[in-house]
């Protein structure tokens, strides 16, 4: 049963055991005894980064502590999920590089040995900040894995109590893109043509800047006034400057938007909708 209690390991907690713990063997040389299931991270969603704004993807997992520990008494075990790319046991992953860490975790105790826990992970685009995105590379595929570590009573590293579990868990790490509408002319007569264009972008986290982003096939959707739902008119793909253009015929008054789905490595974009008035 939750006892609504709710406590709060920070992250500091890896710089204070070092990257030792995060590179520790996948074959289970130690076995802490901490069992580790259900982890859910961002609800099974790509996580998508611009070049300004930080952002917060979560994580969930269920927790069960060997015996002898209890579920309240966090100062004796602390459990961290964390993304990776490339090889686990290479130099970048062990020099701190190609790692996301987690920003917190909390522990909801269920009863003496169980928990329900629930994080995040801080993705900041400033190269300053907590697990930047300072490289284009890293939107790729990131592998997932758990320090799981257990402490004395006196405050000590367990003997034999540090773990490193790999998961099958992958998260898609993507830039971000825009894009824009215009639909001229405004008002229009009805049976001419509406030209409607616009622009595809995605974020350069070298840069910090958005990119024009060539050669994507994007869909031109409208909405009639009055209507909830959006079709498909047409697709257009993007020129060498990222432009848009493309023609229908005008019928009735509504909505239109450029809709970009996205690919491995780029998140999907939808513009601000103009509204064309037919007369």
């Amino acid at each position: 049963m939750k006892t609504g209690r709710r406590t709060v390991a920070a992250a500091a907690f890896v710089g204070a055991l070092g990257l030792s713990v995060l590179n520790a063997p996948a074959a289970q040389a130690a076995d802490t005894g901490i069992i580790v299931s259900d982890l859910v991270i961002n609800d099974y969603k790509p996580i998508v980064v611009g070049t300004t704004k930080e952002v917060h993807p979560t994580f969930t997992f269920n927790l069960t502590l060997p015996a002898g520990y209890s579920s309240t008494d966090i100062s004796r075990y602390d459990v961290l999920p964390y993304l990776y790319h490339g090889d686990l046991q290479g130099k970048a992953v062990k020099n701190g590089q190609n790692v996301i860490r987690a920003g917190s975790v909390g522990f909801y105790e269920r009863d003496t040995r169980h928990a329900r826990c629930e994080g995040y992970f801080s993705i900041d685009p400033d190269p300053a900040g907590f697990n930047p995105t300072d490289s284009n590379s890293d939107a790729t595929t990131w592998k997932t894995a758990i320090s799981l570590v257990l402490f004395t009573s006196k405050g000590q590293l367990k003997v034999k109590a540090k773990e490193t579990e790999t998961r099958p868990n992958t998260v898609q790490l993507k830039r971000a893109a825009k894009t824009t509408t215009n639909a001229t002319p405004e008002p229009v007569t009805k049976g001419k043509k509406v030209t409607v264009t616009g622009k595809v972008t995605r974020a350069n986290w070298s840069t910090k800047k958005y990119d024009a982003y060539s050669g994507r096939t994007v869909s031109l959707q409208f909405r009639a006034k009055g209507a909830k739902a959006y079709k498909t008119l047409k697709k257009a793909t993007s020129s060498s400057a990222g432009n848009l253009k493309t023609t229908v015929t005008a019928g009735v008054d509504g909505y239109y938007r450029w809709v970009y789905y996205g690919n491995s490595t780029t998140g999907a974009a939808t513009s601000a909708a103009d509204y064309v008035d037919v007369r």
